[in-house]
């Protein structure tokens, strides 16, 4: 692993580039937020398998944090200065990435959004990603049922990402939010409901320190808090750990989004009562082969009909089902898991 790009982790994986129908290699970037969240390590994962077996030359770049904007910026550069056919991206700032992008597309490049939509979402040529609004609806349906009558008197920690407010964010917010009941009012931010079941909107970066902080906070506000919904699986670590230190792991339900094979676990013991799985090895493996497509003769991707992004699904994963609500056991989960 070097260092690169302004302190940056950069992790460059390269397979021989075959040549293609016009006799030159073809190249491709992987950007995620992080390189240690193991949802993009996965990611990672399937992107090399996929170029490896087309002979795409694979160059990977990752943030230190989810949120630095300024480094994909500088990622999104090299790949241009370096003559990509393509770059596959998942943002940390949605808006703020846009005219980097809009860069890379004026010289010639497929840029596809892996998992996070641009804002707006045909800033990239194509998303490929979860439904990320049913991702949250589906664990917001799921935690109203499994309390019943209770759900009435709610308290809600909200776990969310950044104060930046990227669209994966927002998206499994009020997903979660409107599948419990709860009116969203503006679905394109989240913070501005009034329901007073909802105690605290505090951001995590989608790692387990970042969870464990945010619930403590929320906490502080109010102990009795006996609901939290967290933006990814990490945060739900970090918040579990918060509610052992008070002894209340045993009476809050936790829900999250990934259905990563750590997240499934977790299921399985207890830590998270229901989890909405997506899958990041198919993310990156449709795209580099969308990348190799356009390469050869510039066909560009299709969205899932009736979507303004490619539908790469998800389940949702429980030991505890509920009625009216389509779920998969905790084996199906731990078999699919990262997709």
């Amino acid at each position: 692993m070097k260092k690169l790009l302004i302190g940056t982790a950069m992790a460059t994986v390269a397979t021989t580039g075959a040549a293609m129908a016009d006799g030159h290699g073809v190249s491709a970037c992987l950007i995620t937020k992080t390189d240690t969240n193991p949802f993009f390590v996965m990611m990672r994962q399937g992107a090399e398998a996929a170029a490896a077996e087309l002979g795409i030359t694979l160059n990977s770049y990752a943030g230190q944090v989810d949120g630095d904007n300024e480094a994909q910026v500088a990622a999104i550069e090299t790949c241009i200065a370096n003559g990509a056919s393509g770059i596959l991206i998942t943002a940390s700032d949605t808006a703020a990435i846009v005219p980097a992008v809009e860069e890379a597309r004026a010289a010639g490049i497929l840029v596809i959004a892996l998992d996070t939509p641009l804002e707006p979402i045909d800033a990239a040529d194509a998303t490929f990603a979860t439904d990320n609004f049913a991702a949250g609806e589906l664990i917001g349906q799921w935690a109203a049922g499994a309390m019943g009558d209770a759900a009435a008197d709610a308290r809600i920690a909200m776990l969310d990402l950044a104060i930046s407010q990227p669209t994966v964010g927002v998206l499994r917010d009020q997903g979660f939010l409107t599948g419990f009941g709860i009116d969203v009012v503006d679905p394109s931010l989240w913070g501005d409901e009034t329901d007073e079941r909802i105690i605290c909107n505090e951001v995590t970066a989608g790692n387990e320190e970042g969870g464990r902080t945010a619930m403590e906070t929320c906490l502080a506000a109010d102990p009795d808090i006996n609901v939290v919904y967290t933006i990814n699986e990490p945060a739900a670590a970090g918040a579990y750990e918060a509610l052992v230190a008070v002894g209340r792991q045993d009476d809050v339900l936790i829900v999250s989004v990934d259905g990563g094979c750590p997240g499934v676990a977790d299921v399985a013991d207890g830590v998270i009562g229901a989890t909405s799985q997506q899958y990041p090895l198919l993310m990156a493996s449709l795209g580099i082969e969308a990348i190799a497509a356009f390469a050869e003769d510039g066909t560009l991707p299709e969205n899932t009909p009736g979507l303004d992004f490619y539908d790469t699904g998800v389940a949702l994963v429980t030991a505890e089902p509920v009625d009216g609500v389509e779920s998969i056991g905790v084996e199906e989960g731990a078999d699919l898991c990262w997709g």
